[in-house]
This record gives C-alpha cells, sequence and structure tokens, in this order.
C-alpha cells in the first residue's frame, strides 16, 4: 500500500490520499462516463489508496452505487469507506436539510444498500443543520455505531463552534472541511482545534477545483460549476494559473508534477492527516497517488505559499 496514517482516534489506518468521488454528481460536472468512475476506483486500490470518500448527496444516491460496484470485487477489511448525510432528497430533485434522528437511521440504511456493505467506517454529517438538535443527531449516530452499521462518526463543513458544540454530545472523531493552499483560513481556528482535540482531519479541495494542477493556461472554458465561479474567469484565473505553473522548478527538484507537489505540502501540515482528490479518471488518482511518502522541506513549503500569495 502507500503511505498510510492512523486516522486519529478512530482506530483506521488509511492513506493519506483519499479517492473523492465528488464527481459522480451529474448537477455539478455533467454526465460522465460510469465506467470509467469504476476503472478509476479500482486502479486507487492498486496505485495504493485504501480510502474513498463519497456522500448519499452525489446525484442522489449515484455516487454510492458506482463506489460500492467498483469496490465490491476488493478485499473489505483492505478498504476504508466515508459517507455523508444531512440533504434529504426526493424523487423530484428537491432536497432539504435534515439530520434528524430518524433521517439519518434510515438513510444510513440505504447508504449501506447503495455501497453493498454492511458497514461504513466514517459516517459525516454533511453540513449542519440549524434546526435540529446536536443531541438528536448525536444519538442517532450513536446507535449506529453500537449496532455495528458504523465504525465512527464526524462532520463535514462544521465550523469550530459548530464542532465544539456537537462535541459535548458525543465523539465527533473526524473532521472534513475545505482547505488548500490558495485558501487556508481554517487554519486560524479549526485546524488548531483539531490538532488539540486529536480529530482526524480529512480536507476536500486540496487542488482548488483543478486550479492547483498546473494544467491551465488560464484561456480554459468550462461547462461545470466551474462555469460560474470567479477564479475560473479573467484575469484573476490566468494570473493564477500563471503563479502555479511557477512552481515547476521546486516540483522538478523533487521529481514531482505540481499536482504531486501540491498535495505534499498540503500534507505537510500537522492537522491534516489526508487529502481528498477528486477524481474522474484512473490516471488522476494514478498521478495524485505518486504524492503519497512525499516531503516538502520547510524552506520549500513556505516558498510555495509565497508564490501562490504573490
Amino acid at each position: 500500500m502507500g503511505e498510510m496514517i492512523e486516522f486519529g482516534r478512530t482506530g483506521l489506518t488509511v492513506s493519506r490520499i483519499c479517492y473523492g468521488s465528488w464527481q459522480t454528481s451529474h448537477r455539478f460536472w455533467g454526465h460522465l462516463p460510469r465506467e470509467d468512475f469504476v476503472a478509476a476506483m479500482r486502479r486507487a486500490f492498486e496505485a495504493g489508496v485504501n480510502f474513498f470518500d463519497t456522500a448519499d448527496a452525489y446525484g442522489d444516491g449515484l455516487g454510492e452505487e458506482i463506489m460500492g460496484e467498483a469496490l465490491a470485487p476488493l478485499p473489505r477489511d483492505r478498504i476504508v469507506v466515508t459517507t455523508k448525510v444531512y440533504h434529504h432528497f426526493y424523487p423530484d430533485g428537491h432536497r432539504h436539510p435534515d439530520l434528524s434522528g430518524a433521517y439519518i437511521e434510515r438513510e444510513c440504511e440505504a447508504s449501506l444498500r447503495r455501497l453493498r456493505m454492511d458497514y461504513i467506517d466514517v459516517y459525516l454529517c454533511h453540513a449542519f443543520d440549524p434546526m435540529t438538535h446536536p443531541e438528536e443527531t448525536t444519538a442517532a449516530m450513536e446507535k449506529l455505531k453500537k449496532a455495528g452499521k458504523i465504525r465512527s462518526y464526524g462532520a463535514s463543513n462544521y465550523t469550530v463552534e459548530q464542532l465544539r458544540m456537537a462535541r459535548r454530545f458525543g465523539d465527533y472523531a473526524v473532521l472534513q472541511p475545505s482547505y488548500n493552499l490558495l485558501e487556508r483560513g481554517i487554519e486560524n481556528d479549526l485546524l488548531p482545534y483539531c490538532l488539540a482535540e486529536k480529530i482526524a482531519v480529512m480536507v476536500y479541495g486540496p487542488l482548488c477545483k483543478g486550479l492547483l494542477t498546473g494544467k491551465y493556461s488560464g484561456e480554459e472554458k468550462f461547462e461545470d460549476l466551474r462555469r460560474n465561479n470567479r477564479r475560473f474567469q479573467g484575469e484573476e484565473f490566468k494570473k493564477t494559473c500563471e503563479k502555479v505553473r511557477g512552481l515547476k522548478p521546486i516540483a522538478d527538484r523533487y521529481g514531482l508534477t505540481i499536482t504531486q507537489l501540491v498535495l505534499a505540502a498540503t500534507l505537510t501540515h500537522p492537522a491534516v492527516h489526508c487529502v481528498i482528490v477528486g477524481v474522474k479518471k484512473a490516471a488522476q488518482i494514478e498521478e495524485a497517488a505518486g504524492a503519497m511518502g512525499k516531503k516538502v522541506d520547510r524552506e520549500d513549503y513556505f516558498a510555495i505559499r509565497r508564490a501562490l500569495e504573490g
């Protein structure tokens, strides 16, 4: 396997690169070939990745179904799967937040069926539900854990105060926040809190929707969710692409691609256990897996940050 790490207090051992399946969501990324995702997930395991992230909301269950198909031939005791609950979705496509105890229990069973699994390793609240008391949410999580349906639980997209409050009612052992070298705000609060409380951290968006891969010139046009994102438009897009491509001399010294350098640098933060890399094709997870075990020294780490700020 690739570079592994003890995942906080969960008792799990995971690869530092996690396969992310948000790209299976049609509403954000368009319709992409199912067989490409299946092939990529299986290639991830061959490349040393044992950690897979999905959510019931990705394609209203489609992401879990594809992951269930892809991982079915693999040894269950050698893979770690994260999924999430929060969006109460309906056949007509509308949805609303719901972390009520009854919905969590019902949706966990639905996720297990779609994943073709008997248990979920890490079950996350996908976002904060202001209309449900965290005591009710936590009671449902604890019930599922005692029943063997989940092994650990946590939260995604919580602020530090939301996480602090939730943890008064139970052991939220995992956090999944957005974080990358362009968007580092959680270094001020969430990451120090998680480090102090020994909470496992798996960050999503480490490549900023592809912006930090070094593969764009700044002239590209997008048909997916990036179409309306200011980071991918006009002069800002061009300038950022130029800064990212400017990292190539550092990447070359380490024998890495820019993508691999950025992932390795992101993993340098002491609070970050894993980075979730969104994948569409097998080649992308192969490249990302190549960042595992690579260390970026302190001088170069801060040089990378300065280059992206400049």
